[in-house]
């Protein structure tokens, strides 16, 4: 596995998961095409969404540092950065879930709640790309391995 591939294919699957979930935004955002602050006569959803959404954020970050964390330093650096491969979709998926549940309420309900939240998740999920420094600093490496992504990532440029 060619390391500036890898991190060509992650860097593009996250470009798509972004846009797909702001086109998704902007799309219900012009079919709805107002805001509703009221709670009144609301269903469930919408205070279910904010916990939906904290759970997705932390559970995001813990469960990929839980998965790194238990990736061996003594295996191959393929493995490894298979694992971190996995462990950055289950991260990503923890996010967008969230996001998608609040857009779905915004356009059933109307109200703007679930939308702010969801464009925060989206905006988190955009600071989120995937970069050589995240992977040195994610993955339990050897000096070895660390001077062979950085080699392999800044030639060529």
């Amino acid at each position: 596995m060619e390391i500036k591939n890898f991190l060509k294919s992650l860097s593009i699957m996250h470009i798509f998961l972004l846009a797909g979930l702001s086109l998704f935004t902007i799309w219900v955002i012009f079919q709805i095409n107002s805001f509703s602050t009221s709670t009144t006569g609301e269903g469930v959803y919408l205070y279910l969404i904010p916990i939906f959404a904290l759970l997705g954020y932390f559970g995001s970050q813990i469960v990929f540092k839980k998965m790194t964390s238990k990736i061996a330093i003594d295996l191959q650096l393929e493995e490894k950065l298979k694992k971190y491969q996995s462990a950055l979709h289950l991260k990503y998926a923890l996010i967008e879930i969230p996001s998608f549940l609040g857009l779905f309420t915004y356009y059933n309900s109307g109200n703007a709640l679930p939308l702010v939240i969801s464009i925060c998740l989206l905006a988190y999920l955009a600071v989120q790309r995937p970069n050589k420094e995240n992977i040195i600093n994610s993955i339990p490496l050897t000096a070895d391995e660390k001077s062979q992504i950085q080699k392999a990532l800044t030639r060529n440029k």
